[in-house]
């Protein structure tokens, strides 16, 4: 199978990259290297993988089509997945025009991309933050999504829309699949369970928004990469193209003081504690109804939240051993 994964250099992308490359597929991979953190990790995360001759690499930004027109020319994929995204709930607050350009106008250059390329399978990367706050939990793919909260979650509801729009005009077999709260070794650096591990390693009370009681489901990045695989496996299946939106979560929450303490057992040290007021455009609580994904993709998260810190904790002790740990 020949893939292409925008987003290929980013957490998730690397991680799916490198179990794609593991099963034999020939993966193409484009990514930008967003100055939104620093491009080290992205680098880290594939340099592994850049000698491996199923491996090709493209710096390029995901709305230069014509870029990837040429360099794919010839070559017949069959499928894209999407994940490439300016991400950040509160980022998108600060910069909304910059959210809407990478997460609307780029999912738009790439399904404009795949019907061009006659590509049959396209899987986008969409999030839990389209619930906003949703009173019923936990959260079901046929629950009403209308309220948004943030640009982000408005960008990635958008990205759904028009994915249907191309599967409907030209026959796509499309999977939306909301992911959850992803974590794991070289997640971004602005995510919180990153951002407290920095703050332990340096020494600095952890920052708490809100009295600790929001929630969040936790999902381990292999699980999510076990999600997306086996959308493949069944577009591949399929005597027909469908439309389908679906969870991937790890269906079980976690409290934030909860999940600080479970961060300082897996690094072992006790956590000093700021709290500060909970900012705008964060939801309550996410949590997943992953029925869905069970009986289509036969999906079960595998990796318990203790077990996925510890396997964090191990990574960030090895890859700030031999940098600075900046805050």
């Amino acid at each position: 199978m020949h893939v292409l994964v925008t987003g290929g250099a980013g957490f998730i992308g690397g991680h799916l990259c490198r179990h794609l490359l593991n099963d034999d597929h020939v993966v193409h991979a484009v990514d930008n290297f967003d100055p939104y953190y620093d491009r080290e990790i992205k680098e880290e995360g594939i340099a592994d993988l850049t000698g491996r001759p199923n491996f090709h690499f493209y710096e390029q930004d995901i709305n230069n089509t014509a870029f990837l027109g040429s360099v794919l020319e010839g070559r017949s994929l069959d499928a894209i997945v999407h994940l490439a995204a300016k991400a950040g709930v509160r980022a998108s607050i600060d910069n909304p025009v910059g959210c809407a350009h990478a997460n609307i106008t780029g999912t738009q250059s790439m399904l404009e991309f795949a019907r061009q390329m006659e590509v049959g399978t396209f899987i986008l990367g969409s999030s839990s933050s389209v619930y906003g706050n949703n009173e019923k939990v936990p959260f079901a793919e046929e629950d009403a999504v209308h309220h948004p909260i943030s640009p982000y979650a408005a960008s990635k509801r958008s990205g759904e829309l028009l994915a249907h729009t191309y599967h409907h005009l030209y026959d796509m077999t499309v999977y939306c699949l909301r992911f959850f709260t992803v974590y794991g070794p070289r997640q971004r650096p602005d995510l919180a369970i990153h951002k407290f591990a920095r703050q332990l390693l340096t020494s600095q009370p952890i920052t708490m928004y809100g009295d600790g009681t929001s929630s969040r489901d936790y999902t381990y990045v292999d699980d999510i990469v076990g999600g997306i695989v086996e959308s493949f496996h069944r577009a591949s299946a399929l005597d027909q193209p469908e439309y389908e939106i679906i969870n991937l979560g790890g269906s079980e929450t976690t409290e934030l003081l909860d999940l600080i303490h479970g961060i300082g057992d897996a690094f072992g040290i006790e956590p000093t504690i700021e709290q500060q007021s909970m900012p705008p455009g964060d939801v309550k609580r996410t949590y997943a109804d992953i029925s869905k994904a069970k009986a289509l993709l036969d999906y079960t998260p595998n990796t318990s939240i203790e077990e996925g810190l510890n396997k964090f904790a191990s990574w960030a002790k090895d890859y700030y051993s031999e940098r600075t740990v900046e805050v």
